[in-house]
């Protein structure tokens, strides 16, 4: 069984260094002065490339010839851990956004100010939740504990990955370890979450494709108009009644 959760882990390493290695690649085209049609191409194929391999490997953990496939791990997960159950995914899958909003409580200037931060990740929540359930919805493909047609694909995983693809955004560029340590509770939320039996593995890998692309496309399309110093916005996670959500107030001036 830990064979196969390394397996996951592994998968989701190696699409993330595709995220780290297109971020060097945009400092060196700043660097370099490349004409501008070549930089606004070279950020959609960022926003897309781990998206799409995290989303072609959940597809092929449909099909049982795949080392990583639904019923493989299922199994594997049932024989090694039937009793597992923990709570702390429904928590661990906000606590990048409250990093990102602790750090800078304390001082640590993150990328963009407080209100353009905090447009994106309305922006990137909204994408991430209409893509979730409107898949969910289509696809209904049965849980693998209660059979409700709600599994495909994972929404704490998508939350999760949307949330560390902000951390990374916004403090990435400080330091490497910041996005280390938002993917590596990103990628803990997907495990616990096969391993709590909620999700088929397929779940977590379309799920944590589309919480990336979320985020992506939030920053990739933001305008950056929200920047007074004398607007006032909160965002926090919340939960109640085993569901999670964003909690967000806005005052202008």
């Amino acid at each position: 069984m830990a064979k196969q959760f390394c397996g996951i882990v592994i998968l989701l390493s190696v699409v993330l260094h595709f995220e780290f290695a297109f971020s060097q690649v945009d400092v060196a085209n700043d660097s370099s002065a490349v004409k501008q049609k070549t930089v606004r191409e070279h950020k959609v194929l960022k926003a897309f490339a781990a998206p799409v391999v995290l989303t072609t490997v959940g597809l092929l953990a449909k099909t049982n010839n795949f080392f990583l496939s639904d019923q493989k791990v299922y199994q594997k997960r049932n024989e090694s851990y039937p009793n597992f159950h923990t709570h702390a995914d429904n928590y661990l899958q906000y606590v990048p956004i409250v990093a990102v909003y602790g750090l800078n409580a304390a001082g640590v200037k993150g990328k963009n100010s407080f209100g353009n931060r905090t447009a994106i990740l309305i922006k990137s929540e909204l994408i991430m939740t209409i893509l979730t359930y409107s898949l969910k919805e289509i696809t209904a493909v049965p849980r693998p504990d209660t059979g409700e047609p709600t599994s495909f694909p994972s929404g704490h995983t998508a939350q999760a990955f949307a949330a560390a693809t902000f951390m990374a955004k916004e403090y990435g560029h400080e330091s490497v370890w910041y996005s280390i340590g938002a993917y590596s509770v990103a990628t803990s939320v997907g495990v616990l979450r096969v391993m709590n039996n909620r999700h088929w593995v397929s779940d977590v890998f379309v799920g944590a494709g589309i919480g990336i692309l979320s985020t992506n496309i939030a920053y990739l399309t933001h305008r950056y108009k929200w920047g007074g110093k004398k607007n006032s916005a909160m965002v926090m996670p919340s939960y109640s009644n085993k569901t999670g959500g964003i909690y967000f107030s806005y005052t202008f001036s």
